[in-house]
């Protein structure tokens, strides 16, 4: 047991070594909170041990009350505020008298239309001005996670993405947060082991990868917001 805790602190170690170089790096580096397990681990890390790094979490309007209880719990743990940042309500609006509330299900396009009003316009304006963003990808979760690395430019966002947590296992993020009795969002112990918009999220089944819980109805290689890409070119990996 005390080889296992040796080995996560060692990897903590690592990934606060890695954000405070892209501090150094990028100047301005801000982190998009998910809120999910890995999440857990970077906020502790960055609130704890590198606070010159921002961070923010966005609020669709439509997400699990278990993930709301869990900002309270994480702003109380570490006496800090976790900004929030919002759909325009103009687009929100034009977005369902458009495609309707639950419009998502009807279509790829239409659920992309979805996260781009709910999810990916707040994030392109809370980076703005910033030199880099941290993201808790892990090359297990997915076939094109799998391709990311530490450090690649964003062109899509135009800054730097940093991935400290790419090699992780889901055993070990789990390890970091129980061993520091860290808060989590309670639909984990649900089988959800992704968490996004409540109509968006569901438990996964045994034997289902890890991510068959998000927009399970569409085809395994769509099942991203747009914050990462969907399909990563050949030419990426070089």
């Amino acid at each position: 047991m005390g080889e296992v805790l040796n080995l996560i602190e060692e990897k903590a170690e690592a990934v606060r070594a890695a954000l405070a170089a892209a501090v150094r790096a990028h100047r301005r580096v801000i982190y998009a909170n998910s809120l999910g397990a890995e999440a857990m681990v970077l906020t502790d890390i960055i609130w704890t041990g590198v606070p010159e790094i921002e961070i923010f979490s966005i609020d669709t309007g439509r997400l699990h009350q278990e993930t709301y209880d869990l900002m309270e719990r994480l702003q109380w743990r570490y006496r800090r505020t976790l900004r929030l940042v919002h759909p325009d309500a103009a687009a929100l609006e034009r977005l369902t008298g458009a495609r309707g509330v639950n419009g998502f299900y009807h279509s790829l396009d239409a659920r992309l239309a979805c996260c781009q009003v709910r999810k990916i316009e707040p994030f392109t304006r809370a980076i703005a001005g910033f030199g880099a963003w941290v993201t808790g990808v892990r090359r297990e979760q997915s076939a094109a996670r799998a391709l990311a690395q530490p450090l690649e430019w964003d062109a899509q966002h135009g800054l730097y993405k940093v991935s400290p947590l790419l090699e992780w296992s889901e055993a070990e993020v789990w390890q970091y947060i129980r061993g520091r009795e860290l808060p989590y969002n309670r639909l984990h112990d649900r089988q959800f082991p992704s968490i996004g918009c409540a109509p968006c999220t569901r438990a996964i089944q045994p034997g289902e990868s890890r991510r068959a819980g998000r927009w399970w109805w569409e085809q395994p290689e769509s099942r991203e917001c747009g914050l990462h890409p969907r399909v990563r070119p050949a030419a990426a990996e070089a």
